[in-house]
């Protein structure tokens, strides 16, 4: 495992980024959806986090927009093949995909109910 991302499932993107750029944070990526930010990512010094619209995860992966959870671990490594091999198959709630920012990544729930995308960069990203 490389880098470990909270992913904070928000109802509003702006107004928690707004949050978080007062304490000196810098936009580093940000995704439109439905005319207002859909996605954005923040870069403190070393510490990252991501926050996405539950409408914007509606869209993009409906199975994981449902349910009281807030909170979703975004983990990159260097082998997602290994990862695949070793998580229990009735634990994939999205099955492996590539995105449009260049990552495959599958999604599971732990055995806490938590959700946990494991991402790696592919050879274009």
């Amino acid at each position: 495992m490389k880098k470990l991302t909270p992913v904070l499932i928000v109802d509003q993107v702006d107004a928690c980024a707004a949050f978080w750029t007062a304490l000196g944070f810098q936009r580093t990526t940000e995704v439109p959806h439905g005319g207002e930010t859909g996605f954005v990512i923040l870069q403190g010094g070393e510490v990252e986090i991501m926050y996405q619209s539950r409408a914007s995860v509606r869209d993009d992966m409906p199975a994981l927009a449902e349910g009281p959870y807030r909170t979703v671990l975004f983990i990159e490594t260097d082998d997602l093949d290994a990862v695949e091999r070793a998580v229990p198959a009735g634990s994939v709630v999205v099955p492996r995909r590539t995105t449009f920012y260049g990552m495959a990544e599958i999604s599971v729930r732990e055995p806490g109910g938590n959700l946990v995308v494991f991402a790696q960069p592919t050879a274009g990203g």
